[in-house]
């Protein structure tokens, strides 16, 4: 085992613990106090524990119900996705359950509106730190990996459908205003995720590279993915390159960030939003 690779684990795992510090402050300084939701696994979970608390007898922490839910999801990602992503996703939701734990539950602000927009953002923040560094803080995004590996098509129908039906709860039990506000947060943090990371599934790469041959067996290697090469010749310099085509999930972008520093750190690489793919993409 090397010692940057060591180095670049060490970073990960911070990256990944100050993320769910950041969604656990999201929570228990901004979301929670002010019942606006957030967006997925983490949200269903909160919705949970207010119903449980507010209709029944049981009281159950926000932190644990998040840690119950991925329980299967992460078992099954284990299986269908891969070791190391899932392996820090479950650390994410581990340690984001640890952190509600210990941080009190303090009303901040009485005004929703801020609640709503700071506990996104700050929420956001953590989850596209997460999503850069290659894990991710559980729930959907697993799903949404085993589902694009299963059916070749945008996975975004499911977080609408999963995200309506936290909004129409909360709304027929807590009120619209606070489903409205909670319509707020998801906004945002889609928002400041997509300046963080990208929330688009398919990401085009674009790499333009001296070391075309090294560069294409190190990144079949890891993501076995179709390469398509084209000549390329610098408008500067008239040296001659190659220009490597990729299409990759969102979820294998840092492995590829960090195949192409490893490989040849002076390639120039251009990453766009793939909004369709007509032909064969890998989903195995």
């Amino acid at each position: 085992m090397s010692r940057d690779f060591v180095v670049l684990e060490t970073k990960k795992l911070i990256i990944v613990l100050f993320g769910a510090l950041l969604n656990a402050l999201a929570l228990n300084l901004f979301l929670i106090p002010a019942n606006v939701y957030a967006s997925g696994f983490t949200g269903i979970a909160q919705l949970l524990s207010s119903v449980l608390s507010d209709y029944t007898p049981i009281t159950v922490s926000t932190g644990i119900l998040l840690l119950l839910l991925n329980i299967p999801v992460t078992i099954l990602g284990w299986l269908k996705v891969g070791k190391s992503f899932t392996f820090y996703s479950f650390v994410s939701v581990l340690s984001t359950t640890v952190f509600l734990g210990f941080i009190p539950v303090i009303h901040l602000s009485p005004d929703i509106l801020l609640n709503a927009v700071f506990g996104g953002v700050i929420a956001a923040v953590g989850v596209g730190m997460t999503l850069k560094w290659g894990a991710s803080t559980g729930g959907m995004d697993i799903i949404a990996m085993i589902l694009s590996r299963l059916k070749d098509k945008p996975v975004g129908t499911y977080f609408f459908l999963m995200n309506s039906v936290i909004i129409i709860t909360a709304g027929q039990l807590y009120g619209w205003e606070k489903a409205l506000y909670t319509l707020v947060t998801l906004y945002v943090s889609t928002r400041v995720i997509d300046a963080i990371h990208t929330r688009h599934e398919k990401l085009t790469a674009m790499i333009i590279t001296k070391n075309s041959a090294e560069l294409k067996e190190a990144i079949h290697s890891k993501l076995v993915r179709g390469i398509t090469t084209l000549p390329a010749r610098g408008g500067f310099t008239n040296e001659d390159k190659e220009m490597l085509f990729i299409v990759i999930t969102r979820y294998e972008l840092y492995d590829l960030e960090q195949i192409i520093k490893e490989v040849d750190p002076t390639a120039f690489t251009n990453i766009v939003e793939t909004a369709g793919i007509f032909g064969f993409f890998r989903r195995d």
